[in-house]
């Protein structure tokens, strides 16, 4: 019963602050706005928050180990609430620059860097303690609740903008982080002993093929997104349908997501986790291939569920490598990485993306994405079976020995 009321504490912190996020995303860029007059300056909080995340295998090896309790992460949330509420006290005040912006987004970043990878393990280790494979669903939940946010958030967001909350939207973000802090405190540590040696993310996938496999093919994933967020946004403008294209692909991923973490537990615990993901991302490329080839807004939409489907399944199969394979410092070492490689990912596309999307088109873009996508799932399945049946020979030789 203690393990069951943690874990819903730390999911329940966990997605009302997710939620929060998606909302005050909205009101973010205009609050900037209103106060510097300029355009440039509405993305340095959300800039500046990335570099510490990409420069945490580095930075945060010992302190990502700090955190492993409730009491512990809470000090981190708060951390990131004194962040949050830095932005509309300066507005508030009339003192906002640009300089205040790239502090608070740094010390954000910070708190990102150790407080995602910190809940998640806090959340396997208490899944752990709760049950034989709770861990992995603690962790699917948690996703569910960021994607249910991610699907409704914005509406609610914008429809708080439009009467007039635009500042309290962001006092409600860091009174919420701050929350769902709290919440952790009850939560236990789980502690490693003293005088053990901190792992760090490449020593942590020594002996564990499969978990870089499966990082190989998320953040493949993670590298073509542009194609999908970009690419259906100048697709909807060069047709005289702004907006359209992408609200209507990211509406079919967002209840696809859904779907995908109802039937995702089940999947991933009949099937082997690394040939899985690698299916599920080649199955998300060939969707985006079909939205260039295709390129109407129903097609997007279905394409767009049917991608989120197998996304979540590979996100879950990925948990599983994770959860089943480590436990302690090297769990949230693993998870610390996972979060290097979503972000790295995500930034680099959108780096090269508006490039190449200027250069090729939109729908080139999109099949080009689905095809690499695909291709590379492939090779790492292929791989992996070449590799098991290998275990398989020299096991065989070894029994006949």
């Amino acid at each position: 019963m203690k393990a069951r009321s943690e874990a819903l504490a730390l999911l329940a912190g966990s997605g009302t602050a997710d939620f929060a996020f998606r909302i005050s995303q909205v009101a973010l860029p205009l609050v900037i706005l209103r106060e510097t007059g300029s355009v440039a300056a509405t993305g340095l909080v959300a800039g500046a928050a990335g570099v510490p995340v990409l420069l945490s295998p580095w930075w945060a090896r010992k302190a990502r180990q700090w955190v492993d309790s409730g009491p512990r992460l809470a000090v981190v949330a708060l951390v990131s609430a004194i962040a949050l509420a830095s932005v509309p006290a300066a507005a508030g005040l009339g003192i906002m620059s640009a300089e205040l912006l790239i502090m608070s987004g740094l010390l954000l970043g910070c708190g990102d860097a150790l407080a995602t990878p910190g809940r998640s393990a806090l959340l396997a280790d208490t899944g752990d303690r709760w049950g034989d494979g709770r861990a992995v669903q603690l962790l699917t939940w948690q996703d569910g609740l960021r994607r249910l946010g991610m699907l409704i958030g914005p509406t609610v967001g914008a429809l708080a903008v439009s009467t007039g909350l635009t500042s309290g939207l962001l006092w409600v973000e860091a009174a919420t982080v701050a929350g769902a802090g709290l919440l952790a405190c009850s939560v236990r540590a789980e502690r490693a002993p003293e005088g053990g040696v901190t792992p760090s993310i490449r020593g942590s996938l020594r002996g564990r093929p499969e978990v870089a496999y499966g990082w190989v093919v998320r953040g493949t994933g993670c590298v073509t997104w542009f194609a999908f967020t970009l690419g259906l946004s100048v697709l909807g403008e060069e047709r005289g349908q702004p907006g359209i294209y992408l609200a209507a692909g990211m509406t079919g991923y967002g209840v696809g997501s859904l779907v995908g973490t109802a039937v995702s537990l089940a999947v991933v615990r009949r099937t082997r986790p690394v040939v899985t993901a690698s299916m599920a991302w080649a199955w998300s490329g060939l969707c985006w291939v079909g939205m260039g080839v295709w390129t109407t807004p129903p097609v997007v939409a279905v394409m767009g569920a049917l991608s989120g489907v197998t996304v979540v399944i590979g996100i879950a199969a990925i948990s599983v490598l994770i959860t089943r394979s480590s436990a302690g410092a090297e769990r949230r070492a693993l998870l610390s990485g996972q979060s290097v490689v979503v972000n790295a990912g995500s930034a680099a596309g959108m780096l090269v993306g508006g490039p190449i999307i200027g250069a090729l088109g939109a729908e080139i873009a999109l099949i080009g994405s689905g095809l690499v996508t695909a291709a590379v799932a492939v090779l790492v399945l292929l791989r992996c079976q070449t590799a098991g049946h290998v275990r398989d020979r020299d096991h065989h030789l070894g029994r006949a020995a």
